[in-house]
């Protein structure tokens, strides 16, 4: 039997993964746990820290602690993840949502106060940014393509638990020329957009676990899937029509020119929280 109390078990959690992680992503680790598992808030453990746990909660924290330190993704152990207030479902079919989506997200819905856009969400994995703008822009309708029908099994239980109504698409964006659901007011996408090249820097934890699908593009064209959906999205999208994307921050100037040769007007590239190009708009 394992008999941690209160901080015995927070500092445990402490020790055994600041060799695998930076000391912020470890405390945001151990909040997380303590917060999904524990179901008390972190503060707790400083007010009452010789509180005994119960012991299937320390050894179901064991064991997770067991799989982080293998690499596996937090939000793939615990098979969720938060995003913009909400609770999605994740496993390795979907990348796991990060904050600067959630940037992109208010950045659009900042824009769209007070309209019912319809919306296309390119590339949706578990349809976070489809399913977050249909839940803070009243009345849109909005539609969620990906390729792949796992990542869609994926989005549809999302939509459902955040009661939201989403139509989805199986279909290849590089493929694919006519969209019978359009015109759109709005097109988003988050697309693969990490070099090959770039898998050497990146933690095992999200080279090993997250999709690849999801994440790479050939070191010879960086901007595919950039420049596919902005030339489809000409077609695809209402007079007026808004284009946004989350970028790679290495091509934010490139990302830049490539919309304004296509035909794209008051393009703006913006800065995420850490002062890096991160996202990109474009007007037809």
């Amino acid at each position: 039997m394992n008999h941690y109390t209160l901080r015995q078990l927070f500092d445990y959690i402490g020790t055994q993964l600041t060799e695998l992680y930076p000391k912020t992503e470890v405390q945001a680790i151990r909040k997380l746990l303590f917060e999904k598992i524990t179901m008390m808030p972190e503060y707790k453990v400083h007010l009452n820290p010789n509180d005994s746990i119960n012991s299937n909660i320390t050894n179901r924290i064991l064991k997770i602690l067991d799989e982080l330190k293998n690499g596996n993704p937090v939000q793939y152990v615990l098979g969720e993840a938060d995003f913009m207030d909400m609770v999605f479902e994740v496993n390795s079919n979907v990348l796991i949502p990060r904050p600067e989506t959630e940037e992109l997200v208010h950045w659009i819905i900042s824009n769209n106060k007070g309209n019912s856009p319809k919306i296309l969400d390119i590339g949706t994995g578990s349809g976070c940014i489809a399913i977050a703008l249909a839940k803070y822009l009243t009345n849109t309708q909005v539609s969620a393509l990906d390729i792949s029908g796992n990542a869609l099994s994926v989005a549809k239980r999302n939509a459902s638990k955040n009661q939201v109504n989403i139509d989805f698409i199986e279909d290849d964006i590089l493929k694919i020329s006519e969209l019978e659901r359009s015109p759109f007011d709005i097109i988003v996408s988050n697309p693969p957009y990490i070099r090959e090249q770039e898998k050497q820097l990146m933690n095992r934890n999200v080279t090993d676990f997250e999709p690849h699908l999801a994440l790479f593009v050939s070191n010879a064209d960086p901007l595919l899937f950039y420049r596919t959906i902005a030339q489809k999205s000409k077609h695809w999208l209402k007079p007026n029509g808004h284009l946004y994307f989350e970028i790679n921050e290495a091509f934010g100037k490139e990302t830049m020119e490539m919309l304004i040769d296509i035909g794209f007007k008051d393009v703006e590239i913006r800065k995420d929280i850490n002062g890096k190009d991160r996202m990109a708009f474009g007007k037809i």
